[in-house]
């Protein structure tokens, strides 16, 4: 049977693809960034999963403010980076897995999620940064890549809660699914950050390091934060958490932290990264 191994929380700047891809990394604005993703890198290796689901969302490379999904399932066998306004990232396709996404839609539907099913997506540095934060540079992914991507733009949003709560749903497909994977999810985006307004360049490393220790400390206060919180302790962009909770939902509701790395700033943004994995 598949079973979920893990979960890694991500943030997925896109200037932190940019820097890989333009051979930056040991400069010393990124050197302490970059650094501090060899111990994950060193635990995906040998977790190495037959198959990661990131959760993640759309910057208007697949959907625009005309047709926003509140959660899409890609179902396609591939998806190719998008391109973002300059050209695409040239980073390894994704290879989807079209049977365990289609199984995952059929369950996710049949527990009154209501999933939109993509068989063409584009995939941008949402999902493509941290596979590369995660994998470093291969010639080709050595998994394959369910993409789930969640609306986190268009007022109004999903709740944290219901994110957690599509999370163990997940979970339940995937322990359900009749085939030997390993499985593990990412919830992506964050952490604090503003791009735009008066407040454009906030971080606030205090929510911050509290997110990540509630993560395994005190998941329902996560669950209970509102859209209005996260807006005034994480600036605007800071709803990008909630994907967090999806990845924390298809865990135990006992996990442990493995690895955990926080740096500001990163282009403006509270750069974070954890990994947690099932008590037992």
């Amino acid at each position: 049977m598949a079973r979920i191994i893990g979960g890694v929380g991500c943030s997925h700047i896109p200037s932190v693809g940019a820097a890989m891809d333009n051979g930056k990394t040991q400069e010393p604005y990124w050197k302490p960034l970059f650094d501090g993703y060899e111990p994950a890198r060193e635990w995906m290796r040998k977790a190495n999963p037959d198959v990661v689901i990131v959760v993640y969302n759309d910057h208007a490379a697949a959907f625009d403010i005309s047709l926003t999904p509140m959660f899409t399932i890609g179902a396609a066998p591939e998806f190719l980076p998008a391109d973002e306004g300059y050209g695409r990232r040239k980073v390894p396709n994704v290879r989807g897995y079209p049977e365990l996404a289609s199984h995952l839609i059929e369950s996710l539907v049949f527990d009154e999620f209501d999933i939109n099913t993509a068989l063409e997506m584009d995939v941008d540095h949402g999902l493509t940064v941290p596979l590369s934060v995660m994998y470093g540079q291969p010639r080709e992914w050595p998994c394959r890549v369910i993409p789930l991507a969640v609306n986190v733009v268009k007022y109004p949003q999903p709740l944290g809660r219901r994110c957690y709560k599509l999370g163990k749903a997940i979970r339940k497909a995937v322990d359900e699914f009749d085939e030997d994977l390993t499985v593990a999810i990412f919830g992506t985006g964050g952490m604090s950050h503003q791009l735009q307004g008066e407040r454009a360049g906030l971080v606030n490393p205090d929510f911050d390091k509290a997110f990540l220790d509630d993560l395994s400390g005190d998941v329902a206060r996560l669950t209970n934060i509102g859209h209005v919180e996260y807006m005034r302790e994480a600036g605007s962009e800071g709803i990008e958490l909630i994907m967090w909770l999806v990845m924390r939902g298809a865990l135990d509701d006992k996990v442990h932290e493995v690895y955990r790395h926080y740096h500001v700033p990163a282009s403006n943004t509270g750069a974070g990264l954890i990994i947690l994995e099932n008590d037992q």
